[in-house]
């Protein structure tokens, strides 16, 4: 008989330990959809979508982003795309994200937020620049996005920055 109540107890705590991960993403509401970049296209200037889409039954949320660079009197024209997977920690907090591209990086974020601002700040590494992204509501239908780089991790200085608006249904 105890050894069913510890099995009972035990089956219990491990459910109990399992729904802690579901945490919510209430914060992500308005983020999520597709987004078209208001860039022009000319020299200098890129122009792209990208998308934050639910995956594996809500439990992460994926990024797509694709732009394009037009080419100019020094380059030819160029193309990058990337995806991030935002995940909850181990305590079920949704503080996490891993960034891949087409150039070959890999960045891992810390997620922190404000409450019209998502920012992503990337793990410092010796000897790497530390990277911040940071997508800000400007409406229910524009948001900015910034992406900034420092070399102490303490003074960012702007990178890119764009405004995005959602992409009608």
């Amino acid at each position: 008989m105890k050894a069913k109540i510890l099995l009972t107890v035990a089956i219990l705590g491990f459910g109990y330990v399992c729904s802690g991960q579901n945490s919510s993403w209430d914060k992500w509401n308005w983020l999520t959809g597709e987004w078209i970049g208001e860039g022009s296209g000319k020299p200098g200037q890129g122009s792209g979508t990208f998308s934050f889409a639910f995956d594996l039954d809500r439990n992460i949320l994926v990024r797509k982003n694709h732009t394009e660079y037009p080419a100019t009197g020094t380059r030819p024209q160029t193309m990058h795309n990337d995806l991030m997977i935002v995940y909850p920690d181990p305590g079920g907090n949704i503080t996490k994200a891993i960034y891949f591209d087409n150039e070959g990086h890999t960045i891992n974020y810390t997620i922190t937020y404000s409450e019209k601002s998502v920012t992503f700040t990337s793990d410092k590494i010796p000897n790497m620049p530390v990277f911040r992204l940071i997508y800000t509501l400007i409406d229910n239908g524009t948001v900015n996005i910034q992406f900034q780089m420092s070399q102490d991790g303490i003074k960012f200085n702007p990178y890119l920055e764009g405004i995005s608006k959602r992409r009608e249904q």
